[in-house]
């Protein structure tokens, strides 16, 4: 396997921007024979940490630290809502221009719920001259989701309550407009990536923002529709 791209390195975490398709780490019920952790393992020569967790489909910022005291204090600032965290994804239909989802999820189907709640913004639109189902047209949205908490599959869940599901989702998507991309675009993933992770040190306690740029089938796809480069920027960044 391909050598993971560091994006930041010091003497207390490591964080990588993780291809979608790959587990964080070996589970009981996975055939796996690759993960990032033992990827990135190999690669420094060193025991890391994960301080949290991305859905195997997703691409981008992954968090480790190089210990087990600063695993300790990034873990604290996950659990406790401390990071700020930044995805980009590409949903079914015109999404509202900003929007908060506080729809509490459940882990398992026995299990309680818990709460949840994401934020998000549309950075842009498309329309497709292609009928899907009873509609002459296709309507697409690349919005930036704010998570503040961190449920799993939170973000997918949480787009497809309000009938905006990510593009790519095979669990809470629509099979008609992940085939049109897969045939159109050739992208046979989930549209979804951690782009931005903003926390303190575990050590110095300094403020640290990490970004990973979109994907290649990201990037791709922007340049398709025609969305430019400032789209997918956060809102309110200058060049």
């Amino acid at each position: 396997m391909k050598p993971l791209p560091i994006l930041y390195k010091d003497h207390s975490m490591v964080a990588v921007d993780k291809p979608s398709g790959l587990l964080v780490h070996r589970t009981p019920l996975s055939r796996d024979r690759e993960c990032v952790l033992q990827t990135l393992r190999d690669q420094l020569g060193q025991r890391v940490y994960p301080a949290h967790r991305l859905d195997r489909s997703a691409s981008g910022v992954l968090l480790f630290a190089l210990d087990p005291v600063a695993c300790r204090a990034l873990s604290l600032q996950f659990a406790t809502q401390k990071i700020s965290k930044r995805y980009l994804a590409v949903v079914r239909g015109y999404a509202p221009a900003q929007g908060h989802i506080d729809y509490a999820l459940r882990k398992d189907p026995d299990k309680a719920r818990q709460a949840a709640v994401t934020d998000y913004q549309t950075l842009a639109t498309v329309e497709l001259a292609v009928a899907i189902g009873r509609y002459a047209t296709a309507r697409y949205s690349l919005i930036a989701a704010f998570p503040k908490t961190g449920r799993r599959h939170q973000i997918r869940k949480h787009l497809a309550h309000i009938s905006h599901p990510l593009i790519g989702d095979t669990v809470y998507g629509e099979g008609r407009h992940n085939r049109l991309f897969r045939e159109r675009y050739g992208l046979h993933r989930l549209m979804l990536a951690a782009v931005e992770l903003s926390f303190l040190h575990p050590v110095t306690q300094s403020p640290v923002t990490i970004v990973a740029p979109p994907a290649a089938e990201f990037a791709r796809f922007i340049k398709a529709v025609g969305w430019r480069a400032e789209n997918v920027k956060k809102p309110g960044q200058e060049d």
